[in-house]
C-alpha cells in the first residue's frame, strides 16, 4: 500500500509539472537580416508586399523607437540572445567568419538556456552567426537549443557567383566571398548539404518550423522558436512561389518569401491551438546595407544605414504580437533587442542569469502601454573597443554623438557622412540631435547659439560616465582570428580545399 501511495504521488507530481509547463506561454522570435526601418509597408514603404507582417502590425504593438545593439549582425545577435551588450561577451571587433576561432562564449546564457530548466522545447531555424569553432563547439546545440536547421553564418560568406538564387536558373547577384568553403546547410551539428540550394531553402525552414510547433503542441510542451531569416541580406534569393511576385524586384521577392514563412508560422500556431498562448516578437538585426542600392533595403527617413551608429544603422522595425494579451497600437516608448531576454524570462517565470544584464522587462509597455524601464540607449560601433568606448548615447528624445564614422556598408547614398570616406571624427562638444523633431539627424543643437542645450549635454555626459564605469569588456572573440581548417566541410579529409567541400 505504501509503495502504491508513493507511485500515486510521483504520478501526481509529474502530471502537475506537465500542466504547469503547458500553462506557460510559448515564444516565437522572428529576426530579419539587414531589414531597414523603412522596408515594411507598415513602416511606410509603398511597394513592399508583406501581408503576414502587415497582419502582425495591425493586430499587435508596433514600435517606432526600437534599437538593435550594433550596426552589424554577430554582435547584435549575441546581445539579442543574452540581454547583454556585445562588448561584455566579447563579440567584437566585427563579425565571425566560417573559420573564426572564437564564438559566443559557452558561459554566456542564451534565451534558450533560460527556458530549458522550465521544460521548454527550443529550436533555431536560419542564420546563427555566433561562431562555429573547433569541433563545432559554438553551434546552437551547445547553447541551449534542442534543434538547429540552418546556415552557421551569413550566406554571402562563401562563393555564390555560380549558384542559383531565383528559379529557373537566375544566378546570385555578385560574387560573395571567394576562397572560402561553399555555404553549408546544417542540421544540429551535421552538414546535410554543401553548397545550399537557395530556391529550395525556405521550404526546408518553413516545414521544420511548422512541424516543431505542431509536435511541441501535441506533447503539451511549451516551446521557443527562433527564426532568423537570411532573405533580405545580400545576395537576396527566393523560391518559385515568390519570384517575380513583388513590385519591388529581387529584394521585394526575397522579403515576400520571408513574409510567407512568417504567415506559415502563425498558421501553425493557430492549427496547433497555441496561437493565444504564444508571444510573437519580430525585429531586425541591424539597418539596411545601403551599399547594395535598391538591393540593400531602406532606412526610410533615418540617416545612413548598416555599419554606422547613425539612426539608420541601429533603429529597426519591431512588432510584438499576442492575441488577447497585447492591445494593438503603436508605441513611441524606447526599447531594444537587449530587452527581449528579460521580457521572455518574466513571462515564463524563469530565473534571470546571474550576470550583469543590459536589458529591461518590457511588460509594462507591452501589456499596459505604460512607461518604459529603458531610459537610455548606448551606441557601440561595429568594431567596438575600450579606447574609444561609446560612439553615441540616446537619453530620452536627445542623442549625443561623441564619435561619428561612415562605413562601406552605407556607401552609395547622397549623404557623404554615411560613406567609408567619412573617417573617424571625435566631437567635443558632442553633436546633439532631438530625435523626435529631427529623426534624420540633420540639425545639430550643440552649436554656440544654442546655450539652452548645455544642461542636456551635461546630463548625457553623466549617464555616459556612469555606464562606462560599469562596462567590463570580455575577451575579443572575433579578435581571436581565423583558422581555415575550421571552415565547415562535409568531406573534411578531401583535397584540394575549399573546392572539394561539396555534398549534394
Amino acid at each position: 500500500m505504501r509503495r502504491f501511495s508513493v507511485f500515486l504521488l510521483i504520478v501526481f507530481n509529474v502530471t502537475c509539472e506537465r500542466r504547469s509547463a503547458a500553462a506557460r506561454p510559448s515564444f516565437v522570435l522572428l529576426l530579419a537580416d539587414d531589414l531597414g526601418f523603412g522596408d515594411l509597408r507598415s513602416y511606410g514603404h509603398p511597394a513592399s508586399a508583406t501581408p503576414a507582417l502587415d497582419r502582425l502590425a495591425d493586430g499587435g504593438l508596433r514600435f517606432t523607437d526600437f534599437y538593435s545593439s550594433s550596426p552589424v549582425c554577430s554582435p547584435s545577435r549575441a546581445a539579442l540572445l543574452t540581454g547583454r551588450y556585445q562588448s561584455r561577451s566579447g563579440i567584437y571587433p566585427g563579425v565571425f567568419y566560417p573559420g573564426s576561432r572564437g564564438g559566443l562564449p559557452l558561459n554566456e546564457t542564451t534565451i534558450a538556456e533560460v527556458l530549458k530548466p522550465l521544460g521548454y522545447a527550443t529550436a533555431i531555424v536560419g542564420k546563427w552567426h555566433l561562431g562555429v569553432g573547433p569541433d563545432r563547439m559554438y553551434l546552437p546545440v551547445h547553447q541551449g537549443f534542442d534543434h538547429y536547421v540552418g546556415v552557421p553564418y551569413s550566406h554571402d560568406q562563401g562563393p555564390c557567383s555560380n549558384l542559383t538564387c531565383f528559379p529557373p536558373d537566375i544566378k546570385c547577384f555578385g560574387t560573395c566571398d571567394v576562397g572560402l568553403v561553399a555555404v553549408p546547410l546544417m542540421i544540429n551539428d551535421t552538414i546535410k548539404q554543401q553548397p545550399i540550394g537557395f530556391p529550395d531553402l525556405e521550404k526546408k525552414y518553413s516545414d521544420f518550423a511548422r512541424e516543431f510547433i505542431l509536435t511541441s503542441a501535441r506533447r503539451n510542451q511549451p516551446f521557443f522558436l527562433y527564426y532568423a531569416s537570411h532573405h533580405t541580406h545580400y545576395p537576396q534569393y527566393a523560391g518559385r512561389a515568390a519570384t517575380g511576385r513583388s513590385p519591388r524586384g529581387p529584394f521585394g521577392d526575397a522579403l515576400l518569401e520571408f513574409d510567407s514563412t512568417v504567415g506559415n508560422i502563425i498558421e501553425a500556431l493557430k492549427e496547433s491551438g497555441a496561437h493565444k498562448n504564444t508571444f510573437v516578437f519580430f525585429t531586425s538585426d541591424n539597418g539596411p546595407s545601403l551599399m547594395r542600392m535598391s538591393r540593400g533595403g531602406s532606412a526610410g527617413l533615418l540617416k545612413c544605414g548598416k555599419g554606422t551608429t547613425y539612426e539608420g544603422g541601429m533603429r529597426v522595425p519591431a512588432i510584438a504580437y499576442w492575441p488577447g494579451q497585447i492591445k494593438p497600437g503603436v508605441t513611441r516608448k524606447l526599447a531594444s533587442a537587449l530587452d527581449i531576454l528579460p521580457t521572455i524570462a518574466s513571462l515564463a517565470g524563469a530565473k534571470l542569469p546571474r550576470v550583469h544584464l543590459d536589458g529591461f522587462d518590457m511588460s509594462d509597455v507591452l501589456f499596459g502601454h505604460g512607461p518604459s524601464k529603458r531610459k537610455a540607449m548606448f551606441y557601440y560601433p561595429m568594431d567596438s573597443n575600450e579606447k574609444t568606448g561609446l560612439f553615441a548615447i540616446r537619453l530620452g528624445k536627445y542623442k549625443a554623438h561623441y564619435y561619428t564614422r561612415g562605413s562601406t556598408l552605407s556607401d552609395t547614398t547622397p549623404d557623404q557622412d554615411c560613406h567609408a570616406t567619412s573617417s573617424l571624427r571625435r566631437h567635443n562638444p558632442p553633436l546633439l540631435f532631438d530625435l523626435e523633431a529631427d529623426p534624420s539627424e540633420n540639425y545639430n543643437l550643440a552649436a554656440p547659439e544654442h546655450h539652452e542645450y548645455e544642461a542636456v549635454l551635461r546630463k548625457i555626459q553623466k549617464v555616459k560616465e556612469q555606464f562606462e564605469e560599469g562596462m567590463v569588456f570580455g575577451e575579443a572573440q572575433v579578435g581571436k582570428g581565423i583558422d581555415p581548417s575550421l571552415e565547415p566541410c562535409c568531406t573534411p579529409q578531401c583535397t584540394p580545399k575549399p573546392a572539394c567541400c561539396v555534398c549534394p
